[in-house]
């Protein structure tokens, strides 16, 4: 073998070398099919000059942000961040990208800041043991980040970049949601199996509701008025009339039922209406569709091997379900209650996010370290690129600049 010949990577050398020749090699087989099929431009949005539009995916294994241009439909860069990084969420008001760092096995984890004009570090906010989630309260500018290493969760003041309390929760929290009003906080407790509900304004616990076996994901309605959450360890979903909302003024937290759904409901995907959601559930491979109204549940439908993850496209109309063991994305039809199709993505689908106009959605693949790019009007796999070790969590920010 030549000196020339060993610096060529090859499929068989697998890491990341040979991930991006497949990638290479696949975009340009999508380019001659586009040309000789008549792929347009304006197929695609049209953007003013100083439009920006970025998907950010953390890549555990790597300690890195992988940074996507939504408008050419491009890796921009890698961005290093801390150790393990698991979650990552958007500011409305300002661009800043908030990325959550678990830390080192039962070391401190930490909210690095990203500046999305840049696509640099703007700052690191140390918080606690392995910090494992992050969501927005845009109105009061905080985040809320579960620390499932040290059973509790952390009030982050976002223009100041600093926490201001720690709020004790069961063990094992989660995630840490916030309600649309900005006034009540849901943990689900993983390993506590209880439902933690934070007062937002005494940053105190004001309920615990308890037997919700590996309490996980969870849901709040539009108008604050209702909690759903996943335990996972079960075959149940727990729904719960949260206080203070304007419709329960005066009144309590209060358990309004607990519904039978399939096997290990480990996800929740909430319609933008706010009027169904849908469960996704791993061990009975199906989703099942509840009425958050009337807590109704309707019969679980078969979706694909192992689901876990499900997002609802903006007019309500198409669910997507990453299906991780038969690496496809399944939509269901909303409106008719049955399998429109399935696309063959990347091994191991897991997080995914629609780019702000809608036309696109992005897949995040875990075990090939790769993101499909999905072309919604089509329902075909646009493109494939490349991610970093191990991905986990995606999150997309639109912006101009002046």
């Amino acid at each position: 073998m030549t000196e020339e010949s060993k610096q060529i990577p090859t499929i068989e050398e697998g890491g990341r070398s040979g991930r991006l020749f497949r990638v290479s090699l696949f975009s340009c087989l999508l380019f001659v099919a586009c040309f000789f099929t008549a792929c347009r431009r304006h197929d695609f949005p049209q953007y003013p000059a100083n439009y920006r539009e970025y998907a950010y995916v953390t890549n555990g294994e790597s300690g890195t942000v992988s940074i996507y241009d939504v408008v050419n439909v491009r890796l921009d860069r890698e961005v290093q961040v801390g150790q393990r990084p698991v979650a990552v969420a958007v500011s409305p008001s300002r661009n800043e990208v908030y990325v959550v760092n678990q830390g080192a096995a039962t070391g401190q984890g930490a909210v690095t800041v990203l500046n999305a004009e840049k696509n640099s570090i703007a700052a690191t906010i140390p918080l606690h043991k392995e910090s494992q989630s992050i969501d927005i309260d845009a109105e009061h500018d905080l985040a809320y980040v579960a620390n499932w290493g040290s059973n509790s969760v952390s009030v982050v003041d976002l223009k100041n970049r600093r926490e201001i309390a720690q709020i004790g929760t069961g063990e094992h929290p989660a995630t840490a949601r916030v309600a649309p009003d900005g006034k009540t906080i849901v943990v689900p407790n993983r390993t506590g199996n209880s439902v933690s509900i934070i007062d937002a304004g005494s940053r105190r616990v004001r309920a615990i509701f308890e037997g919700c076996p590996g309490a996980s994901d969870a849901v709040i309605l539009p108008d604050s008025s209702k909690a759903f959450v996943a335990c996972s360890s079960g075959h149940q979903l727990m729904a719960i009339t949260l206080a203070n909302s304007k419709f329960n003024v005066g009144g309590a937290d209060q358990l309004e039922a607990m519904m039978d759904v399939g096997r290990a409901p480990v996800h929740l995907a909430l319609k933008p209406d706010g009027g169904e959601l849908f469960v996704s559930n791993e061990q009975s491979d199906s989703i099942s569709e509840v009425v958050t109204t009337t807590n109704d549940v309707g019969g679980a439908s078969l979706i694909g091997d192992d689901p876990v993850r499900g997002i609802v496209s903006s007019d309500n109309s198409l669910l997507y379900v990453a299906a991780a063991r038969s690496s496809e994305v399944t939509m269901y039809s909303i409106d008719d209650g049955k399998r429109a199709a399935s696309i063959h993505i990347g091994d191991g689908p897991s997080a995914m996010a629609f780019s702000t106009a809608g036309h696109l959605l992005f897949v995040v693949d875990s075990r090939s370290g790769d993101v499909a790019v999905v072309r919604t009007s089509t329902r075909s796999l646009f493109t494939m690129l490349p991610a970093g070790r191990g991905p986990n969590a995606i999150a997309v920010k639109a912006f101009t600049v002046k």
